[in-house]
């Protein structure tokens, strides 16, 4: 929401400064020289990355305004569901959880934290890591080295959108340089007119290098910060994953991985553990009705 306010800010400013400063040619010059220098940022986009990556690219301006996706609650369901999954497997071994690692669209655990079950990342680091397990256990010799190595390649991956869009901001400025060498041309061709027109012709010009400095520094530029912030951030979440997992590993008791990975956690995100605690009652609670 911050970065929303930001946002408006900085474009009602500069919107009215080039309003008052800037003459009728130089407005009507406006919505071609923006078409102009976003059509090619868009298409510079294109050339220098990968589908996926332009797509991410691209989204980074949503993220950027809506913030990290992982809050406090977030991080509790996590946790809770984190305890329970290792205190299962704590007590009867992978098999316990063996239907919840294979099947996570039907487990009762996965189901009760949606957004986690609906980010294939998170998900697919916990099936997979305990799946693997499963299948040797001399793996959790190994889990460790998987899970950072994992983790790793995953925010690589995001990262290269956030290279995309800081390289799209990068360019921008000479492509406002390019539209106004275009509308220079055009006046050059125009030299045995008035200096009147002659003027705002070159006044519209300008406007192009204006547009670029001012989209690179004022807008894409501070959003492709931001996005890679929440790049990291986000990137927290799946780190509390692999903590807990590695913790298990070494053979230590659900409470102390969960409150090992809790106190971890940033501030601004970490759960309290009364919150945890209410949470596995309602799912301890759940189960024991059905086991009735």
């Amino acid at each position: 929401m911050v970065q929303l306010l930001g946002f408006l800010i900085v474009l009602l400013i500069v919107s009215a400064a080039l309003f008052v400063s800037g003459g009728p040619a130089v407005m009507s010059a406006l919505p071609f020289e923006l078409a102009l220098i976003g059509g090619a940022a868009f298409g510079t986009l294109l050339i220098g990355n990968s589908t996926s990556v332009a797509v991410a690219a691209m989204r980074g301006f949503g993220q950027a305004l809506r913030g990290a996706k992982w809050s406090k609650q977030d991080y509790a369901g996590l946790l809770t569901m984190m305890h329970e999954m290792l205190r299962r497997a704590r007590r009867g071994g992978i098999v316990a959880i063996e239907q919840d690692i294979e099947s996570p669209e039907t487990s009762e655990l996965f189901q009760s934290q949606p957004r986690l079950l609906a980010d294939p990342h998170a998900a697919g680091l916990i099936c997979d890591s305990f799946r693997l397990i499963a299948l040797d256990p001399a793996m959790r010799r190994q889990t460790a080295t998987y899970l950072q190595d994992r983790v790793g390649e995953i925010v690589e991956a995001r990262q290269r959108g956030v290279t995309a869009l800081q390289t799209l901001a990068d360019a921008l400025p000479a492509l406002g340089i390019v539209a106004a060498v275009l509308g220079i041309i055009k006046t050059m061709a125009m030299i045995d007119q008035s200096t009147a027109v002659l003027g705002e012709m070159i006044a519209a010009a300008l406007l192009g290098t204006f547009l670029g400095v001012f989209l690179a520094y004022g807008l894409v530029g501070p959003i492709a910060n931001r996005f890679g912030q929440i790049v990291e951030e986000e990137a927290v979440y799946l780190d509390t994953i692999a903590r807990i997992i590695t913790a298990y590993t070494q053979d230590t008791a659900p409470r102390t991985a969960i409150e090992m990975a809790r106190a971890a956690l940033p501030v601004h995100i970490r759960p309290d553990m009364s919150l945890i605690d209410e949470h596995l009652s309602v799912i301890r609670l759940s189960t024991a009705r059905k086991a009735a």
